[in-house]
Order: C-alpha cells, then structure tokens, then sequence
C-alpha cells in the first residue's frame, strides 16, 4: 500500500461525510494548516508524509461508519 492510496481513501470518506460534496485540495490542506502544494503532493505520492499527525486527524474527523469503511478499503489494498 502506498501513502497516496491511504490520503485519497480518507479524503474521499470526508467528501462522503460531507454529503458527497467535494472537498478542494485547498480547503482540506488549510484545514490542517500545511501548504497545497504539500497536500497534493502527499495525494499524488510525489512526496511521502513524515506527519502521521495529519492521518490521524482525518481520522479523527470521520464518524464511525466512515472509519470502518476506509479502514476496509485500506486493508483491500494490502492484498
């Protein structure tokens, strides 16, 4: 499994969340007070996160169901 996959399931489960509105890449870097550039290229995996900080308060922001189902998508990706 590779970061980026794990930064685009998290993403899409908040855009989901957030009654399947889109979430910019903008407005979800600010949210966590890095650059988009940053962002984007975590989502890309140009650039691998040293901050696992910022997974852990996406995950922080999804309801129950939304973990559960981004956690089985990421657990897929391992096979």
């Amino acid at each position: 499994m590779q970061i980026n996959d794990l930064f685009n399931i998290l993403h899409n489960s908040l855009e989901s969340q957030n009654n399947g509105k889109k979430i910019s890449l903008k407005d979800m870097a600010d949210s966590f007070g890095i650059s988009m550039r940053t962002y984007q290229d975590w989502k890309l995996g140009r650039a691998k996160p040293q901050a696992a900080v910022v997974v852990m308060e996406m995950l922080g922001r999804l309801e129950d169901d939304e973990i559960i189902r981004a956690v089985r998508k990421i657990n897929k990706l391992k096979d």
